[in-house]
């Protein structure tokens, strides 16, 4: 061989050598942060996804659903998403449950590019999702403002029929160009999320458990669709989720933001539309108040539930391991 060919080959020989040397080292240094990243985060089983339950309209009746999205404004499931409509007066204010009870027995559901309207002695009535010609409505949301689509006339009659007063309603919806809102609480607690016609976070979380115990206390027993969570956990003791700072559902990581004081709401029964204004609340003020330190946030309203923000969306399904995050 000549000595060319030699220098060349010799080259090739090194280079080879290099490039295994500089893969190795690679590879060493990758497996180390590997081992390293698996120590300090640790996945703990801590329940079961039993339920997914997305409320379309506020204060409306549930969707239950085996899958949904879950995205920074909360669960989607193809054209419904968690409060994006919202009953509202004629000025722009918010109308719910707790001034309108019955609201609870509305179903809003959307087909085929449509939102189908159901409630008790009612007809339903379809009209179409989009309606970009109709107006934009400034809302009033606890007192923040946000903007709604109006929904039109057709919608505006059926809801004032079947609340039967003489007040006018209308129904607006909230699209995705639309700036969201972010709660009143937040300037106390910065790290609650934005949200569409939600009253705080964007995705809330229940278990089965901690309505079995409340239950246990009384005289009737209540489910978990009267709390309105979007999320509801079997597998867990009662008031585990409130130790829950971070977890992993599936792809999707929720961080939690605070828990959900609960109001008189609670008191209207999802079945009947029948507002009673003691039970559950006056059980759940007996036990479940929040620490002195936190009265500035809570103020007397009991916890019961956990408001999560959505540091990685993805995709939910019902059956699915709930893991909390350890560091």
């Amino acid at each position: 061989m000549e000595l060319k060919e030699l220098a060349v080959s010799a080259l090739v020989r090194n280079k080879k050598a290099a490039l295994l040397a500089g893969g190795v080292a690679v590879l060493g240094f990758a497996g180390i942060a590997y081992k390293y990243l698996r120590k300090t985060e640790k996945l703990v089983r801590v329940g079961v996804v039993s339920k997914l339950l997305i409320h379309p309209l506020k204060s409306g009746k549930a969707v239950s659903v085996t899958l949904a999205e879950c995205q920074q404004k909360g669960l989607k499931l193809g054209d419904l998403q968690d409060r994006h409509w919202l009953v509202v007066t004629e000025d722009g204010h918010m109308v719910t449950g707790r001034q309108q009870p019955r609201l609870v027995l509305v179903s809003l559901t959307c087909e085929g590019g449509q939102v189908c309207l159901n409630g008790p002695n009612m007809e339903e009535l379809r009209f179409p999702i989009k309606q970009s010609d109709n107006s934009v409505t400034d809302c009033r949301v606890f007192g923040v403002g946000i903007q709604g689509r109006d929904c039109g006339d057709e919608s505006s009659r059926w809801l004032t029929r079947y609340l039967g007063e003489e007040t006018t309603f209308r129904l607006v919806h909230h699209e995705p160009q639309m700036m969201a809102r972010r709660a009143e609480e937040s300037k106390t607690l910065p790290q609650v999320e934005e949200v569409a016609y939600a009253d705080m976070g964007p995705v809330m979380l229940l278990s089965e458990s901690s309505v079995k115990d409340l239950s246990s206390k009384l005289e009737q027993d209540v489910t978990a669709e009267r709390f309105r969570p979007n999320i509801v956990i079997s597998d867990c003791d009662s008031f585990d989720e409130d130790s829950w700072e971070e977890i992993q559902i599936g792809s999707v990581r929720l961080q939690r933001a605070m828990s959900c004081g609960r109001c008189i709401f609670t008191t209207v029964d999802p079945e009947t539309g029948v507002i009673t204004r003691k039970e559950p609340l006056e059980t759940l003020k007996s036990y479940r108040q929040c620490e002195p330190s936190e009265k500035h946030i809570y103020k007397s309203s009991p916890l019961f539930g956990q408001l999560h923000n959505v540091k990685k969306t993805g995709i939910l399904q019902v059956g699915d391991v709930v893991y909390k995050i350890s560091r």
